[in-house]
C-alpha cells in the first residue's frame, strides 16, 4: 500500500478497501448471505488484524479512494459502477454485462472483483476483467494483470514465487493463513 501510494498510481476501491476502512460495509453485505456465516466470521478475524497492522494513517487513506476512474476511452471500477460487492461472473449474458456497465458510458469497462480475467466484446462495449494479481480464482496459479496499448486490451499472466508467498504467509499472523493458503494453492475459492 505504501508503495502505491508513494508513487501516486491512481486506482480505485474495492470490497476490501472499503471494509477495513469501514467495517461496517462488511456488516452490511454480510446480512444478505446468512448462509455464509463462517466465511464472514474468518473475514471478520483477518479484517480485525489486518486494520491494526495497517493503522489510522493508512486506512484514512484508503477512504479517500474513488469509487471510478476515467481514463480516455477506459472506466475502472473494482466490481460494478453501483457496488464494491456485487459484479457478474465472466459466464454473465451479454446482457447482464451490457446493463451493469455501459452507464459508465465508455467503450471499455474493466474491473477485477471475480479474480477472473476475460475480455469480452458487447455491441460496441469492451469489457475486461483484470483478474487478480495475488488471488486467482480461475485455476491458473500465475498472477494476473491487463495492459491496454493503443485501446487494446490484453490479459498477461506471470509466474511468481508461490513457495515464498506461502512461507510468507504463514509466517505473517494473520488468522486463516491456512485459508488463503488453500485458495493461493488452488487458485480457486474455498471455504473456510
Amino acid at each position: 500500500m505504501d508503495r502505491i501510494r508513494d508513487l501516486g498510481w491512481p486506482g480505485v476501491a474495492g470490497n476490501t478497501d472499503e471494509m477495513l476502512a469501514t467495517p461496517q460495509s462488511l456488516e452490511d453485505f454480510a446480512r444478505g448471505s446468512l448462509h455464509l456465516k463462517p466465511m464472514w466470521d474468518a473475514i471478520r478475524e483477518m479484517a480485525a488484524f489486518t486494520r491494526e497492522a495497517l493503522g489510522d494513517d493508512r486506512l484514512r487513506w484508503l477512504r479517500t479512494l474513488p469509487g471510478a476512474q476515467m481514463h480516455g476511452p477506459i472506466a475502472l471500477v473494482h466490481a460494478s459502477p453501483e457496488s464494491f460487492w456485487r459484479a457478474p461472473q465472466p459466464e454473465a449474458t451479454d446482457a447482464e454485462l451490457e446493463t451493469t456497465y455501459k452507464r459508465l458510458d465508455h467503450p471499455v469497462a474493466v474491473y477485477g472483483h471475480v479474480h477472473r480475467p476475460y475480455i469480452r466484446r458487447v455491441g460496441d462495449l469492451t469489457v475486461v476483467n483484470s483478474g487478480s494479481v495475488g488471488l486467482s480464482y480461475d485455476g491458473d496459479r500465475r498472477a494476473a494483470y491487463m495492459v491496454i496499448d493503443d485501446g487494446v486490451p490484453e490479459i498477461q499472466r506471470v509466474e511468481y514465487d508461490l513457495d515464498r508467498e506461502l512461507k510468507l504467509l504463514a509466517a505473517s499472523g494473520l488468522p486463516h493463513a491456512d485459508w488463503v493458503s488453500k485458495m493461493l494453492v488452488a487458485a480457486a475459492p474455498k471455504m473456510p
